[in-house]
């Protein structure tokens, strides 16, 4: 398995902003998008955001105009800008890429975003 690397999460107050990133050496060059899901305790794993491989973006109902999802591919790195943070978007955030067959074997312990109200 390939290591993927999530940073960026933290404890931010109701209306703060954060932005999680997410590097996946040679997802690029794999030609894969990338999903980003989050896990809140107690609850079931919801899909956030996903970005395809030629840039096109979707958005769960629940996060749409709030969260902006971009990748750099030079960096081999996608990004979850997340603004107007709500107490419901607490949770455990992780990343996933997606596509060919190549696209599978990364795994990654996940970043912890904490929203106070």
């Amino acid at each position: 398995q390939v290591q993927l690397v999530e940073s960026g999460g933290g404890s931010v107050q109701a209306g703060g902003s954060l932005r999680l990133s997410c590097t996946a050496p040679g997802f690029t060059s794999k030609n894969c998008g990338m999903d980003w899901y989050r896990q809140a305790e107690g609850k079931q794993r919801e899909w956030v955001s996903s970005i395809d491989p030629w840039g096109g973006t979707t958005y769960a109902n629940a996060v749409k105009g709030r969260f902006t999802i971009s990748r750099d591919r030079a960096k081999d790195t996608v990004y979850l800008q997340m603004d107007s943070l709500k107490y419901d978007d607490a949770a455990m955030y992780s990343c996933n890429p997606i596509g060919p067959s190549s696209c599978r074997g990364y795994r990654g312990l996940g970043t912890q975003v904490t929203v106070s109200s």
